[in-house]
């Protein structure tokens, strides 16, 4: 009797899409920088208002001629993503007032093992196994990333305004994929940018925040942030039509390492462990992108018999 043989091989592919997201992960982590310089000119609110309204603006401008076909599940989920963006942002930038960046950045990552939790509890996907030892080895990273200054019993009001942004942030990656590939990307793209803008906007009054002086330095960064932020938005629309909520916020953990990289460049020196953490971060990227497959060798011939009837 013939049996079944089998065989394993891991396999490593990197889709067109997941390779955008890795690189606007680059120039991701290099905002951070720029965004804590901003808020020495203003607050936090009118920023990522005027940032957004920017983004808002540059989408919309290359989008006129489809815009005028919207629907009204394009503007429900253009409404929800928004909200969850201003809310992430905004937070964030807050936080920014009273830590420093690279541990805003490691804070902010924390959406990391959020997303699959959220992914389960909202929409009933479970993450592959390749994908939980990823995540597990990118948040590992990120506890080594954070140093020995990273005392999470101990968290402050920059720390926790910056954890409530992972929360929001993690709801974003899930409601972009709850909606992607059923909308159009311009046009939920011009939506959720408005509507960061509107709800930043309108979060000045509660908080007691004015209008500051609009310096060129300010003007130039919120101008510059606000067209990266529209590309940032229509590439992880677009990918993750394609690309699972969980590989996404693997890929995404790389951004806590570019802040690292560009905060050395201007100045700062990452510890041993904050490197073995980013090196950590790495391989849990690739991990992620491996699969186990598993061939079936085909069955061999039957055998002839050898004693045939008379």
């Amino acid at each position: 009797m013939g049996r079944y043989m089998s065989s394993s091989r891991y396999a490593f592919s990197i889709k067109p899409q997941e390779a955008l997201l890795i690189l606007i992960t680059m120039f991701w982590g290099g905002t951070f920088l720029a965004v804590q310089y901003a808020v020495t000119m203003s607050g936090p609110f009118f920023f990522v208002g005027l940032r957004f309204a920017t983004a808002a603006l540059a989408v919309a401008l290359l989008s006129l001629t489809i815009l005028r076909n919207i629907t009204w599940r394009e503007v429900k989920a253009g409404v929800m993503i928004g909200v969850s963006i201003a809310l992430g942002y905004s937070l964030q930038t807050w936080g920014l007032q009273s830590i420093p960046s690279s541990k805003s950045a490691f804070i902010t990552a924390m959406y990391v093992p959020l997303v699959p939790l959220l992914q389960w509890l909202c929409l009933g996907r479970m993450p592959g196994l390749m994908s939980c030892m990823g995540i597990v080895l990118a948040f590992t990273g990120l506890l080594l990333l954070a140093g020995p200054e990273g005392n999470l019993l101990a968290l402050g009001k920059g720390e926790l305004i910056t954890l409530a942004s992972a929360l929001a942030i993690a709801a974003e990656i899930i409601l972009i994929s709850a909606w992607a590939g059923k909308v159009d990307v311009r046009r939920v793209t011009v939506v959720q940018l408005l509507t960061a803008s509107v709800v930043s906007f309108c979060a000045m009054f509660p908080s007691g925040e004015s209008v500051p002086p609009l310096s060129p330095g300010l003007v130039l960064v919120a101008l510059g942030l606000g067209i990266f932020s529209a590309i940032i938005q229509v590439v992880m629309n677009w990918a993750q039509r394609s690309v699972s909520p969980t590989r996404a916020t693997v890929i995404y953990t790389g951004e806590p390492v570019w802040a690292g990289v560009f905060g050395r460049l201007a100045g700062e020196r990452l510890p041993l462990l904050a490197l073995l953490g980013g090196a950590l971060i790495v391989l849990g990227v690739l991990v992620s992108e491996l699969k186990l497959k598993k061939k079936k060798a085909p069955l061999p011939a039957p055998e002839k018999r050898l004693n045939q009837e008379p």
